[in-house]
């Protein structure tokens, strides 16, 4: 565990400094948690930041399973997992100092050019086997794997994240079983939902299946709008597999994607299947003893305040200033076209448009064009956090904004869900864009087209 210095505020550029690390742009939120990129101000090394609201998490009864989430990220030490680095703790928060990985999700990858070509999905499976089953020999399961929590760095390496949602051996009880249900309805095994107990290696290389499936395939096995129905064709196993796919890939997935975790394909009868193992390379990585004992500090409540971190932060009176790695690792490559272009394809979490107006000029105009679509704003420097009055599928849709300048007359604007259903958030920025025409920043030939549906906006 590194030193936990005060830290201090780092001047007039309105950075927020933790211990020795200086915040940045934020890279994705959720209900517990905001993930931040951070620059390590002694080394240069550029990491994210999980940042956890104390009184959120006691609120929630959830201080164990972050403790689970911390335990098991310490444990890991494997090229195609997450690192985690250190933990520091506030009055009020426990940050998370992780790796940061530049590539983006897996997800993104099938969202962006559909199905891979099955080397292609081989090579990412063989890294994610590689990971769970190192997992698994630590006694730790994940139990919520699917292309969203599957991250790839700037070689494309596979990295396995969020572990907020796995098992340490003592969870499992003495029938040898786990007996937790969670995870995502399309990912989960069928004896996780039969609530009876199972077994969260097996489970685990279910998921591991489904996802195999997606990523060759470039669509879900099992896929229902109806709850009920879907666990229906789980429970079955109902599902064909489309006819590109070689016969060899076919059976494979086919043994994984078994209703019986007794008969199912086990990970070293994997390793041995001839499908899986062309050009499979086993994986190279340090083994180290971990030690938990810094865990336990981090959630101590006993009031002793000694080793903890103090938060500094300056207003800022312009936007934050996002340099060429910032942009690049947005564009997740070295091809920034994606961050200016129209692409109103699939939609995820997060859009972006870019604007020659002054920042004030963009907060305002957004405000403005929020609140007629039935949305509270709240302002923070150059910052917007818009929250829905109604109740959507998901809760109240929450948006995220933040204007970044790129240049001395070009700013871009980031809108990211951090609440509610992704779809509702799709429809929400098509109708917010009707009102922002005039300040998006178009090209002479989008001028010309004048398709003012979403012009210059980019999602990802």
């Amino acid at each position: 565990m590194a030193s936990r210095s005060s830290g201090s505020g780092s001047g007039s550029g309105g950075k927020t400094r933790v211990g020795r690390y200086e915040l940045g742009r934020t890279l994705g939120e959720g209900t517990f948690a905001k993930v931040k990129f951070a620059r390590n101000v002694e080394s240069a090394e550029n990491v994210a930041i999980k940042i956890l609201d104390k009184e959120k998490l006691l609120k929630h009864k959830m201080i164990s399973q972050i403790k689970r989430e911390i335990s098991t990220m310490k444990l890991i030490r494997h090229p195609n997992v997450i690192r985690m680095f250190e933990v520091m703790a506030s009055k009020t928060k426990i940050y998370i100092v992780l790796e940061f990985v530049t590539g983006g999700e897996l997800f993104d990858k099938i969202a962006t050019q559909g199905r891979l070509k099955e080397d292609e999905a081989r090579k990412y499976f063989q890294q994610l086997i590689n990971a769970v089953d190192y997992c698994h020999s630590r006694g730790v399961f994940h139990r919520d794997l699917k292309p969203e929590n599957l991250l790839l760095d700037a070689n494309g390496v596979l990295k396995v994240s969020d572990f907020g949602l796995s098992a340490l051996p003592q969870q499992v009880r003495e029938d040898g079983l786990l007996h937790t249900t969670c995870g995502t309805p399309n990912y989960v095994a069928p004896e996780v939902i039969n609530n009876k107990g199972y077994d969260g290696a097996k489970a685990d290389l279910w998921s591991c299946g489904v996802i195999l499936f997606v990523l060759m395939a470039g669509y879900l096995p099992f896929e229902e709008s109806n709850l009920m129905s879907l666990y229906q064709k789980i429970f079955k196993a109902d599902f064909t597999c489309p006819s590109w796919l070689s016969s060899s890939a076919k059976k494979l997935i086919k043994r994984i994607l078994d209703p019986s975790p007794m008969t199912r394909i086990t990970i070293a009868e994997l390793i041995e299947n001839e499908w899986f193992k062309k050009g499979y390379k086993p994986p190279t990585f340090e083994q180290a003893d971990v030690s938990l004992d810094d865990v336990d500090a981090v959630f101590d409540e006993s009031g002793d305040t000694q080793n903890l971190v103090v938060e500094r932060r300056e207003e800022r009176a312009t936007p934050v200033s996002m340099n060429a790695f910032e942009l690049i690792s947005k564009s997740q490559g070295l091809n920034l076209s994606s961050l200016f272009e129209t692409q109103m394809g699939l939609v995820k979490r997060e859009t972006r448009f870019t604007s020659k107006c002054p920042a004030n000029e963009i907060i305002s105009k957004i405000e403005e064009a929020a609140v007629p679509l039935g949305f509270d704003v709240k302002k923070n420097n150059y910052k917007l956090k818009l929250q829905g009055e109604k109740t959507g599928r998901k809760g109240h849709l929450s948006i995220a904004t933040e204007v970044f300048e790129v240049a001395p007359s070009l700013c871009m604007v980031e809108l990211r869900k951090a609440g509610g259903d992704t779809l509702e958030f799709h429809n929400f920025y098509k109708n917010l864009a009707t009102g922002l025409k005039d300040i998006v920043w178009k090209s002479v030939d989008e001028t010309k087209e004048e398709a003012n549906d979403g012009v210059g906006f980019v999602s990802s």
